[in-house]
């Protein structure tokens, strides 16, 4: 990623740590929120146009650049021993998904049943696991970066894969009630494959950039929404049965 790409990102994040909306920057710019949108994801600015963004945000250039060195020391993945920690203890677990997620400590006490104590106590083990540098106050200063992701196949992905298939899709996908469920099977080139991973990981930054935009929204008007997306060279296992000859094709 360039560095103006990375400066662009890190503005992002400031102004989502301020709850500054694409809504208010299009009003402070005198833009429309499209065109501001398309603006960040395009990662072209003029430096004029950065600074009038900063202004809005109160920070200076100086302050961006400083900040867009913190970010590039940040973690991207766990250990397997920190994976593996975190797993043991289901309490730990979730307040450091919520911590990732941007939840203060105020939310995460308020909204679920740990009293400060035991919440402060999680946090410290946290702050030892190295996922957080605990402030006073109870601040967190989340340590791990935007491109955070579980360890493939880890044991973090594993927990929480056994409730992806008990619970989540244990619905009748009522899209009124915000919920979809598309299934689609045929026969595709690997060539083909390759593209439809293409569009899905592109789905999936997607959400995670909408995420990040809802977090600065009150949690009154925000709801826990999972996207689950998964494709694979795979035949019902009805239809194997009545194969004349084993299916032996290796993708």
């Amino acid at each position: 990623m360039s560095e103006t790409a990375q400066l662009v990102e890190t503005l992002k994040h400031v102004l989502r740590e301020k709850k500054i909306t694409y809504q208010h920057v299009a009003q402070h710019l005198d833009l429309s929120e499209a065109n501001v949108k398309r603006m960040f994801s395009r990662k072209h600015f003029t430096l004029s146009r950065m600074e009038e963004i900063c202004n809005l945000a109160e920070v200076d250039l100086g302050y961006l650049m400083m900040r867009m060195q913190e970010d590039s020391q940040l973690i991207n993945s766990l250990t397997l021993e920190t994976e593996t920690e975190l797993v043991n203890n289901e309490k730990l677990l979730i307040m450091a998904q919520l911590l990732i997620n941007r939840w203060s400590f105020e939310e995460i006490t308020s909204t679920y049943t740990f009293d400060e104590l035991e919440g402060i106590q999680l946090l410290a083990k946290l702050d030892r696991m190295g996922v957080i540098d605990l402030l006073p106050g109870n601040r967190v200063k989340v340590l791990v970066s935007r491109h955070f992701k579980w360890i493939n196949d880890g044991p973090v992905q594993n927990y929480f894969k056994k409730y992806v298939a008990l619970e989540f899709f244990d619905c009748n996908f009522d899209i009124n009630a915000g919920e979809l469920l598309v299934f689609s099977y045929g026969q595709i080139t690997r060539q083909s494959n390759t593209q439809l991973q293409n569009s899905m990981l592109r789905l999936a930054r997607e959400f995670d950039e909408i995420c990040k935009e809802d977090a600065k929204q009150p949690l009154d008007q925000t709801f826990g929404t999972g996207l689950t997306l998964a494709m694979r060279p795979w035949e019902l296992s009805v239809f194997t049965k009545y194969r004349r000859e084993p299916n032996n094709k290796q993708f």
